[in-house]
């Protein structure tokens, strides 16, 4: 048991620095996913101030909504955590009602969104699922550091007891054997 509770506390240690390098990764995706927003609802904005709203609805959203995401999944003791790449077909549109280098900046910033948005779901959900493993293996270690191992512990102390207390009366038995015989 006591091997077992060393297990699963080096285990949540190691669990513990997994989850703190997926937390970097996330604070640098959501950032660059942040300042990649920023970009799109300025091409937005411009796009919006040159051909008004209207107009702009009637551009071409851009290439199929169809692209491929590509998992690359690795264990942290036993628990998948995913690299993600997503692959978005060439922009095939068609020439947009009224072309402006606004309204196709605007596309271009808001595709670029996509992958990015696509890494910080897999980053979350690495993190979702490194949390609730080291959830659970910081239970299981607490339940055999707080209750199993103290519990075992009083067990062999009775039993070294009672142990010792035999061997005095096997001791005490055979002194009066020696002592009579």
């Amino acid at each position: 048991m006591e091997e077992g509770y060393r297990f699963l506390d080096e285990k949540r240690l190691i669990l513990a620095a997994a989850m703190l390098a997926e937390l970097q990764r996330y604070e640098a995706a959501t950032a660059d996913f942040q300042a990649a927003y920023a970009e799109a609802v300025a091409a937005l904005k411009a796009a919006l101030a040159r051909h008004g709203l209207e107009e702009l609805q009637a551009h071409p959203v851009g290439g199929s909504p169809l692209g491929e995401i590509v998992l690359f999944p690795r264990s942290v003791l036993g628990v998948i955590v995913n690299e993600v790449e997503c692959r978005l077909p060439d922009d095939d549109g068609g020439p947009p009602v009224a072309a402006s280098p606004e309204a196709a900046r605007c596309r271009e910033r808001f595709a670029r969104l996509v992958p990015l948005a696509g890494r910080l779901a897999a980053l979350t959900g690495n993190l979702e699922r490194l949390s609730h493993e080291y959830q659970r293996t910081s239970r299981r270690a607490r339940a055999l550091e707080d209750v199993l191992l103290p519990e075992l512990e009083q067990a062999l102390r009775a039993i070294d007891t009672a142990l010792e207390e035999q061997e005095r009366e096997e001791a005490i038995r055979v002194r009066r054997a020696g002592a009579g015989g």
